[in-house]
């Protein structure tokens, strides 16, 4: 079975919870598409997905942009994630984009923007991790 017919992360629940999907993988960019379900069980009494909810979607975008960078080899161990909520996270479809900005040999930069349905900029995040070997327990 290919990477592209492959589930995105088979038998984790963190995945299943967030609703995720694998939509696309750009080699030239580095660059992974995502697509979330944000249940209504995220939002907060504000209204909204609740923020270290958000900075969920936004990890597992930037973290497998570099496990796709490094054909499944790979994955990234976060030092540091900062995020930027620019608005207001709904329940239900949203896109998430991750990229490589720089892959060295003991640490990588990474960048992820979570998106509405309609394409409107929601949250945006960098991450400055280690490279580890990836875990075999999710194929």
């Amino acid at each position: 079975m290919s990477n592209a017919e492959r589930p995105h992360n088979p038998h984790a629940a963190h995945a299943d919870l967030m609703g995720v999907e694998f939509d696309s993988y750009d080699t030239a960019r580095e660059e992974i598409t995502l697509r979330f379900t944000a249940p209504a069980s995220f939002i907060t009494p504000r209204g909204s997905v609740q923020g270290g909810l958000v900075a969920g979607f936004l990890d597992e975008a930037m973290g497998w942009a570099h496990v796709w960078a490094t054909d499944h080899a790979e994955a990234p161990l976060n030092l540091e994630i900062s995020m930027s909520l620019l608005r207001p996270v709904p329940a239900g479809p949203l896109i998430g984009k991750g990229r490589v900005v720089r892959r060295g040999r003991r640490v990588i930069f990474l960048e992820g923007q979570l998106l509405s349905d309609d394409g409107t900029l929601l949250a945006s995040a960098t991450s400055t991790a280690i490279p580890t070997p990836r875990p075999q327990g999710d194929a």
